[in-house]
């Protein structure tokens, strides 16, 4: 029978998370299964918690959203080791990408049966993180100030925090120069924003990248170039499902690795959580994460 190592979210909404945990638990030790729970100091603590029960050959679960799988999932990347989610965050964008069930019977049968499949990773390499590794997207621009906006939200959650961070960082965006070098290809890009992604979704369920799929290889570089920002706030409602990238307006590359460079500063983010200013180059580690779904 498996054994699982519980990893649970460091931040206020840990209770959120122990309260998903609970009710998953009790399914996976009626059936027989182990499980411990251990509470991390931080994200990076997670990680080295989340390397250490791997060691032991057990499989690690990510409990919270996803900057903590990212963490989780970062830190297993390129290992034998086998992650599982507990999805209680509030974008929980890579288990969705998993199409992993919410209901707590079905996802503890996910957790007590399926078989691991390998899931690719990113490298990031930049003057800040001389090498992280995340797991569903990297983006710079105006979405990586939504994001930061949204993670300073108190009274909004879920999709509602994304969106009102995208209001107040739309409103106070300029245009930015973007050097993108995709396999060695340079694209010139003014514009919002430029994202490369390994799941297709961001930022509490929108779909930036319909096309992209975590175990092809590749990244989807979403770049959306400047327009009317009425436009903008259409190009956003758009991404719920994903019709955003059939818009002129919109150019999507595929490559392996990617640079992304800015002629001003410009934030980035990944896995909700990577906060920095760019250049940063993102490399595909293709089937890196063993990973139930």
């Amino acid at each position: 029978m498996r054994q699982f190592t519980a990893v649970v979210n460091p931040t206020a909404g840990s209770a959120t998370g122990a309260a998903a945990l609970i009710a998953v638990a009790r399914l996976l030790r009626e059936a027989g299964a182990d499980l411990e729970t251990v509470h991390s100091r931080s994200l990076p603590h997670a990680g080295d918690l989340a390397r250490d029960a791997g060691r032991r050959g057990r499989i690690v679960l990510a409990v919270g959203g996803d900057g903590i799988t990212g963490a989780v999932g970062g830190a297993l990347s390129g290992t034998d080791a086998v992650l599982g989610l507990v999805p209680a965050g509030r974008g929980n964008d890579f288990a969705r990408a998993l199409h992993l069930p919410t209901e707590p019977e079905a996802l503890a049968r996910v957790l007590l049966e399926a078989e691991p499949q390998p899931v690719d990773t990113i490298e990031l390499r930049s003057a800040v993180h001389d090498r992280t590794v995340v797991l569903g997207s990297v983006y710079a621009g105006v979405d990586s100030l939504a994001n930061r906006h949204a993670n300073q939200a108190r009274l909004l959650r879920g999709s509602a925090a994304y969106y009102a961070g995208g209001l107040r960082a739309v409103t106070t965006w300029r245009p930015a120069r973007f050097r993108v070098t995709v396999d060695g290809a340079e694209h010139m890009h003014r514009g919002y924003t430029v994202v490369a992604a390994n799941s297709g979704y961001y930022g509490s369920g929108r779909i930036i990248a319909p096309r992209a799929r975590l175990d092809d290889g590749l990244l989807e570089v979403v770049m959306i170039r400047h327009a009317p920002r009425r436009l903008f706030f259409t190009l956003m409602n758009e991404l719920k499902t994903g019709a955003h990238v059939d818009r002129p307006e919109v150019e999507v590359l595929r490559g392996s690795q990617v640079r992304i460079e800015a002629e001003r500063p410009v934030p980035y983010g990944a896995d909700g959580e990577v906060d920095a200013d760019l250049p940063v180059t993102a490399t595909v580690l293709p089937g890196a994460l063993r990973t139930l779904y």
